[in-house]
């Protein structure tokens, strides 16, 4: 059955147990999750890629079945969903399993999609599809969170920002995200402030500075310091990227306790990483330990506290 998503939430129901969300605008796909399907339904949560259950399909069923009196219901969220996993969706549909609620998120389904189809057509099941941002949209969404964070930037730098996240509403969040963590230091951000703190200017870029010397890559680290000029004014946007990214390494060499799959912990991930930063990350997971990551996020706090303390920075 297909549901537009503002008549999601109002359409929810103990009855629909499966859901296909698909789309090219994956980042509201994960609000969507986050906000609408996860409260109204479950505390365990589970996620797994798609070949992962096709390769484990008995153990994947049995944990469907197997439930203490305790139990709480679950949510099983299904990455990367194709018509490869569509006959194992069609048997669980049949036999109307109870105290689990099934998300298969997808990429773009073509309408001859076998998955999609099915999805569809069947009443039993919620299709819902996700279409791009516009503009207008996302300028809504990143004027509400400045505007809940009482950060001032000037509309020229609010329109550059949302010209240059190429309509993907998870790289405008990741942005506004930094920019948060900056505006702890002041309220009112400058154009040139943001493009050295963001991942938007083509010339001069910070965070691939600290990803490539978090990851141990001494070479790309001095190319990249020799190809830039950085002045004082810059050292605290560059101790905040570098804490930015140190307390998210902290919160994913902590997940690895719990988990051992790293790119399980990397995928369900919040907020959301791009696909393109996952291979730096998982280097900077393997070269440093959670120790290590903690030791650093003090020095760093320390180097904070002296270029305040030397520079006069307020």
């Amino acid at each position: 059955m297909i549901v537009k998503l503002p008549d999601l939430s109002k359409n929810l129901n103990d009855k629909i147990n499966f859901f296909l969300l698909y789309g090219v605008n994956s980042g509201l796909i994960e609000e969507t999750i986050d906000n609408i399907l996860k409260p109204k339904f479950v505390k365990n949560i589970f996620s797994y890629d798609e070949n992962e259950i096709i390769s484990n399909l008995n153990s994947f069923i049995e944990s469907l079945y197997t439930k203490s009196f305790f139990d709480e219901e679950k949510l099983i969220i299904i990455n990367r969903g194709s018509d490869k996993i569509l006959e194992i969706i069609k048997d669980l549909v049949l036999k109307k399993i109870t105290g689990t609620k099934i998300i298969i998120k997808s990429n773009i389904l073509e309408k001859r999609s076998k998955l999609r189809n099915f999805f569809e057509k069947d009443n039993n099941v919620f299709c819902v599809p996700f279409y791009e941002d516009t503009f207008q949209s996302l300028m809504f969404l990143a004027q509400n969170f400045l505007r809940s964070k009482k950060i001032n930037i000037s509309p020229q730098s609010l329109n550059y920002i949302i010209e240059r996240s190429k309509g993907n509403r998870i790289n405008l969040k990741n942005e506004l995200h930094k920019i948060e963590n900056f505006s702890k230091q002041k309220k009112t951000i400058e154009l040139d402030e943001i493009l050295k703190l963001t991942n938007l200017s083509e010339n001069y870029n910070f965070s691939e500075l600290v990803d490539q010397c978090l990851a141990k890559n001494k070479k790309q680290t001095i190319n990249i310091l020799n190809e830039n000029n950085q002045s004082s004014e810059d050292n605290i946007i560059l101790i905040r990227t570098f804490l930015n990214k140190l307390k998210r390494l902290k919160k994913l060499s902590t997940g690895l306790k719990d988990n051992k799959n790293l790119n399980l912990v990397i995928s369900s991930f919040k907020p959301q990483i791009l696909w393109k930063d996952k291979e730096i990350i998982k280097k900077q997971l393997n070269t440093l330990s959670l120790d290590q990551i903690k030791k650093m996020i003090g020095q760093i706090n320390k180097i904070e506290l002296l270029v305040k303390k030397h520079s006069q920075i307020p």
